[in-house]
């Protein structure tokens, strides 16, 4: 829901059905898939047997569904003025590609020293930065799209070349240099490069499409108020669908071995907490604005567990436990983050506000916000 909308008190009567309840659809969702996985035997590896870039087909169409919405909102026009912004890109590189992975793997080492293929995991976890739901806790949170977008491509190009040099520090150098046990972790720049290019290129490319050729055909004003209500709320029967394949691929493994998810889903909820907590604050140091500061955050915080998995896969193997790792982290990342939008959400007053003519109400409405 957008600024004017929360800060009138009328949320009820403007919200629809399905974004008044959004939590309770979320926390169904991951129920449903659970119990497919546990109840229907041989779901899972039905559901894994077709791979895209190494993620399940349904995986993949659900995602690419979930961020198509949210990318052919985005006013591609005004993304020079989100480039020019360093107060935005340089602690969003700093973020993602110097704190993040360290860290996650600081925390794998304190929470995990004699679980090392849990361990493993949860590095490559921190490696992978996001480049595919956080466009959607962006959104639900009122961040500002077009900086997600800026953020998410400079993520992506970031990813493409450092993402296998980062797996060779942190799992071989920096342990050696330490006297910590030693990880090879084998994987090319084309495979990352593939996964970016599927999980961004190509929604992005709608995105763009749509945008351009609707504006050209009928103009602005029936794209935003007409053609975004209706495919708005396809980004969220996207990201119900994922959360439900989800957790069926793995809803056996999470039942039959609490133990062992809880002892790695301890770290990824320290880490996201730290990871959005202090983005927001070094956005509010920084002088953002709540829009930017929320982008900020979220890009910080999510992980690319797209990326995660196949690696995870690829290398060690689809029963390994650095597998586990992997789907156990958006697992742990998706009731944590939905819960940080409405943190975000109760804490924008607190923050600047963007000096910009509200959208117009027909455009907010049925566009899959919070």
């Amino acid at each position: 829901m957008s600024a004017d909308v929360v800060e009138s008190g009328t949320v009820a009567g403007r919200l629809s059905f399905l974004d008044r309840f959004l939590a309770v659809w979320i926390l169904a969702a991951m129920a449903a898939g659970l119990g497919l996985g546990r109840l229907v035997p041989g779901l899972g590896d039905a559901l894994a047997k077709v791979t895209v870039t190494g993620v399940s087909l349904p995986i993949a169409l659900g995602l690419l569904v979930m961020m198509y919405p949210v990318l052919a909102k985005v006013r591609y026009d005004r993304l020079d003025t989100v480039t020019r912004d360093r107060r935005l890109l340089v602690p969003s590189l700093v973020l993602n590609w110097v704190v993040g992975p360290a860290l996650m793997f600081a925390l794998a080492w304190v929470f995990l020293p004699d679980l090392p293929e849990y361990r493993t995991g949860l590095i490559i976890v921190g490696l992978a930065r996001c480049i595919a739901m956080v466009i959607i806790w962006n959104d639900l949170a009122c961040g500002d799209r077009e900086a997600a977008a800026v953020l998410v491509a400079l993520n992506s190009a970031f990813q493409v070349v450092a993402f296998g040099l980062l797996g060779w520090f942190y799992l071989s150098v920096l342990p050696g240099r330490l006297g910590l046990e030693q990880t090879v972790l084998d994987v090319s720049v084309w495979e990352i490069a593939r996964s970016v290019l599927v999980f961004l290129g190509v929604p992005l490319l709608a995105g763009l499409l749509t945008r351009r050729l609707g504006e050209r055909a009928k103009g602005r004003t029936w794209y935003e108020t007409k053609l975004i209500p209706r495919i708005g709320p396809f980004a969220l029967y996207g990201l119900l669908f994922t959360i439900v394949v989800l957790f069926a691929l793995q809803g056996d493994a999470i039942t039959s071995q609490p133990l062992d998810v809880a002892r790695i889903a301890l770290p990824l909820l320290v880490y996201f907490a730290l990871m959005w907590a202090g983005s927001m604050a070094v956005g509010r140091a920084a002088g953002l604005e709540y829009p930017k500061a929320t982008t900020l955050a979220f890009t910080a915080a999510g992980n690319n567990f797209e990326l995660a998995i196949a690696v995870a896969i690829a290398t060690f193997g689809a029963t390994s436990g650095q597998a586990l790792a992997g789907v156990v982290g958006p697992l742990i990342e998706v009731p944590v983050l939905i819960g940080l939008v409405y943190v975000a959400l109760a804490a924008r007053r607190y923050f600047p506000q963007p000096n910009t003519a509200p959208e117009p109400v027909a455009a907010q409405e049925g566009s899959a916000r919070v």
